[in-house]
């Protein structure tokens, strides 16, 4: 390696890390705590916002959570930091030409499909996907105008993770609570006309194997007007007694008061069934969602020890018009990256993206998040993760070859610009999340998204137009 890659501000080292999720801004913060490296990082998104799963894929009503985009604030505002948000890789700009202008290319996309039930009846209307539901209510701009009809009285969700949580709680909980939120309007409005009575949360195995975290599952059972109901029988079960840990004894402390309480009559219901798993979705006469055939399963030890759902031919029909599969995330292939299709991830080697061919690391492209390790973990799970992929970048450094790159940080916008891409910097979101936080603040609400790439470039626009006519940029200025 040339000396003076990375050692001296003449020559600093130039990184683009293509996501502006968890993943992304922790491997960001890495790279900018690194001793005695000097280092310029472009952090790409195809969304105009940054912060991915914190903006929308965490729950409405968990704004704690949310908080944590303070610490990817911090990152983005340093000077060796730019966020060019609105580009996406393979329509915008290829992979070839961002190994042209920068030394190192860190891929932190995530996970944006499903898994799938693979059942008969799965594409009714009425059936949809975790991934699909959570980002509509969160304002996504892929899938605002989804026809999600909350006017099903009985839903199934199916999985018992964080996310199938999230969804039990969204649609049982008050619409009015969901107003003190920063839930997307059209959402909003969806559920203020939710007839939703009755929610089915279905797990393959028994309440020792659940992955919800206690909290997710105690606020559940804090849900004003709405009773849970679990039934005593399916909440024993010696086999499972070896897979007991700390997290599944506090759950299951917290399903054992829950089935105290039983049904005392409350507007609306959520029902956690064990050990069933779906089998077919029923069709109605007029095509919509009839019911759903549930299979009752018994746990039996699998090659490896642990206890796994075996069917056992006996079914029941839940009184169901609408079905939410919450049974994981997928990654897509990126463009000109290798991919295990069966694991869902790109073949690493601690984050060296590695060629499956010949099970060499590629030279200077990395993956950190979920396109690394699987769709697994909490937020903060990202920061140990993305550690260790910054880790693997530094080891590498000594042998990374001068002149491989264009090291202009303007060779980059400079192709841009040249195809017309509107990017969107760091101080133009500071306008957005500014407009938008004072718009919730007249609603009493943390804030009021902007939901369309083309509403937050129109805004940008119309920001820009009183910019140039010489006048403040009132906030309402472009509310209308």
């Amino acid at each position: 390696m040339s000396q003076t890659i990375g050692s001296s501000h003449e020559r600093p080292l130039r990184v683009t890390v293509v996501g502006a999720g968890p993943s992304g801004w922790y491997a960001v913060g890495a790279l900018l705590d690194a001793p005695d490296l000097a280092v310029s990082v472009d952090v790409l998104d195809r969304l105009p916002a940054p912060y991915g799963l914190v903006r929308y894929g965490v729950a409405p009503d968990h704004q704690k959570i949310k908080s944590v985009s303070r610490v990817f604030e911090k990152a983005a505002r340093d000077e060796r930091v730019r966020f060019l948000g609105n580009v996406t890789l393979g329509s915008d700009v290829s992979r070839e030409e961002l190994l042209d202008r920068y030394d190192l290319v860190v891929y932190a996309v995530g996970a944006q499909a499903d898994r799938r039930l693979g059942i008969l009846g799965e594409d009714l209307p009425g059936s949809w996907s975790s991934t699909e539901f959570v980002a509509w209510y969160n304002g996504h701009p892929d899938f605002q105008g989804a026809d999600f009809d909350l006017s099903h009285r009985g839903v199934a969700v199916v999985g018992i993770g964080n996310v199938a949580m999230d969804c039990a709680r969204v649609l049982a909980k008050p619409a009015a609570e969901l107003a003190t939120t920063d839930i997307a309007d059209e959402a909003l409005e969806a559920f203020r006309a939710s007839r939703v009575e009755d929610v089915y949360v279905l797990a393959r195995r028994g309440p020792v194997q659940a992955k919800c975290s206690p909290p997710e599952l105690k606020e559940i059972g804090e849900l004003p007007g709405v009773d849970v109901i679990v039934d005593p029988a399916e909440l024993e079960d010696p086999e499972a007694a070896g897979e007991i840990d700390r997290q599944s004894e506090k759950n299951l402390e917290l399903f054992r008061e829950l089935a105290e309480r039983g049904d005392r009559g409350s507007p609306r219901r959520i029902h956690f069934r064990f050990q069933v798993s779906p089998v077919e979705v029923l069709e109605a006469d007029d095509g919509t969602i009839g019911g759903l055939v549930v299979e009752r399963n018994e746990l039996a030890p699998s090659p490896g020890g642990r206890l796994r759902p075996r069917g056992t031919g006996e079914t029941e029909v839940l009184p169901v018009t609408a079905v939410i599969r919450a049974i994981g995330y997928r990654s897509l292939p990126l463009p000109g990256l290798p991919f295990d299709e069966r694991g869902g991830v790109v073949p690493n080697d601690r984050g060296r993206v590695v060629d499956p061919d010949t099970g060499e690391a590629r030279s200077r492209e990395y993956v950190t998040g979920w396109v690394k390790r699987g769709p697994t973990g909490l937020i903060g799970t990202n920061k140990a993760d993305s550690a260790e992929t910054v880790a693997a970048m530094l080891e590498d450094l000594p042998g990374l070859a001068a002149g491989a790159a264009d090291p202009r940080p303007e060779a980059f916008t400079e192709l841009l610009e040249s195809r017309g891409v509107r990017y969107v910097t760091f101080e133009d979101w500071c306008r957005l999340d500014e407009l938008e936080t004072e718009r919730g603040a007249a609603a009493g609400r943390p804030r009021v998204k902007y939901c369309g790439i083309d509403e937050m470039l129109a805004v940008l626009g119309e920001l820009e137009r009183e910019a140039e006519a010489g006048r403040p940029e009132p906030a309402r200025a472009a509310e209308g």
